[in-house]
């Protein structure tokens, strides 16, 4: 059974420079560990000349995989204030790489745990973040006399039409969250006098964005 989480919305990236040092701070959402080390790969290969490529990443809706190096940068400094981002906003399934050139004065410990985190949590913010949340796929088909009336009836009602087919009736692919399926029902019933198909597919996730 699918439950619900925050990832990011999209893959993002940014950069900011500390006392000369340059820090590129690059999220994305990914599913898996091994998707999680394939960026990280990726970015440790295009920026192979960089002082220090910094990971960290959680995984599962339960933070069950969580991982970070601190790339030889003095242990706690790097890494973990990245992970700690993450986990501040309770975000899974997501992956950031800081990416620091070192520009010839040294930042302290207190220095490299500020920009270390600022750097993941600028790239957050960029990103975005969504909740994931567990909706129902059901197709509803009607006959062509109560289309026009049953759409525009879902889409003051909010329902999200993911597509919608024309053949000898009318179908319409709906994402439906649980509170919504009762009701949507009900609706359908009604404008077309009950006479309509209501096929349950499987539960998928739809992102809605989340404001921070």
């Amino acid at each position: 059974m699918l439950v619900e989480y925050r990832t990011v919305a999209k893959a993002a990236e940014i950069t900011m420079i500390e006392r000369k040092s340059k820090f590129i701070g690059r999220i994305k959402p990914v599913s898996s560990s091994e998707e999680a080390e394939a960026f990280i790969d990726e970015v440790r290969k295009e920026h192979w000349d960089a002082t220090h490529n910094v990971p960290a990443y959680i995984i599962g809706t339960n933070q069950e995989v969580q991982k970070y190096s601190d790339d030889n940068e003095p242990s706690g400094t790097a890494g973990l204030p990245m992970l700690e981002v993450l986990k501040a906003h309770e975000v899974v399934n997501a992956v950031v790489v800081v990416t620091r050139y070192f520009g010839g004065t040294l930042l302290g410990r207190g220095g490299l745990i500020r920009a270390y985190g600022g750097a993941a949590r600028e790239a957050l913010m960029k990103a975005g973040i969504v909740r994931m949340v567990p909706a129902r796929e059901v197709a509803v088909t009607v006959d062509y006399v109560f289309s026009g009336k049953v759409q525009n009836e879902l889409l003051n009602a909010g329902i999200i039409i993911a597509d919608t087919e024309y053949l000898a009736d009318v179908t319409f692919h709906l994402l439906l969250f649980e509170e919504q399926m009762k009701s949507t029902r009900q609706m359908i019933q009604e404008y077309t006098a009950n006479e309509f198909t209501w096929t349950v597919g499987k539960q998928v996730y739809q992102a809605m964005p989340v404001e921070e």
